[in-house]
């Protein structure tokens, strides 16, 4: 049980800090809009990452170098796209900037595809789960299914808790220019993200300064 709790906490440390899956399930919590499906939708996909870098599927990037740069140009323009996206909805007029009852939801379809999207063209969440959550477990020995178990847990707890957690905010969202806010930190948070993925290219092209 150690194993499976060091597995959780391993797991919440990487995926707690702010990033395009946790804001976009932030902000499908504070509009009520299809809020198990994308919390579920999250953690499902970090189990099956999981899982595949606990029985080595990291390794991929090693065999398979193409498949890196790939993945970060195509989640960098993804990224972009919906930072464009946000963009715009903070710039439009209150009565586009809704909450949870007083707009139609979106189709489920339309929500999960943006979902998967998100979670499965960024390579940090990769990273997280298949690279370094795979490293990690063999440490275990013997006991790597329940590291992985434990970092799934962590997984599920944290993207429940986030999507219906968020209700709690919704009086202060309700507020056009909080929205408007929330709105323009997530095109900032999914275009920062962008610039990571594609920064070891620019920075191997630009360049050095004259001595």
């Amino acid at each position: 049980m150690s194993v499976f709790f060091t597995g959780m906490a391993t797991g919440l440390g990487l995926i707690v800090a702010i990033g395009a899956q946790n804001a976009f399930v932030l902000r499908q919590g504070l509009r009520g809009q299809h809020v198990t499906a994308v919390a579920l939708t999250c953690a499902l996909s970090d189990a099956l990452l999981i899982g595949a870098g606990v029985a080595g599927a990291g390794a991929l990037t090693t065999r398979l170098p193409w498949l890196d740069p790939v993945m970060r140009a195509a989640g960098a323009a993804f990224l972009i796209w919906y930072g464009a996206r946000s963009l715009r909805s903070a710039l439009r007029s209150d009565a586009a900037l809704e909450v949870a009852g007083q707009g139609p939801d979106a189709p489920l379809g339309a929500v999960l595809a943006t979902c998967l999207a998100i979670t499965w063209l960024n390579p940090h969440v990769w990273l997280d789960t298949v690279v370094l959550l795979g490293a990690i477990s063999t440490q275990y020995p013997g006991s790597e299914a329940w590291f992985a178990a434990g970092a799934i847990s962590g997984s599920f707890l944290f993207f429940l808790t986030l999507a219906h957690g968020a209700a709690w905010l919704r009086p202060v969202f309700a507020r056009p220019r909080a929205w408007r806010r929330l709105e323009f930190a997530i095109a900032l948070v999914m275009w920062a993200i962008a610039v990571s993925l594609v920064w070891p290219w620019v920075a191997a092209i630009a360049p050095s300064p004259r001595p």
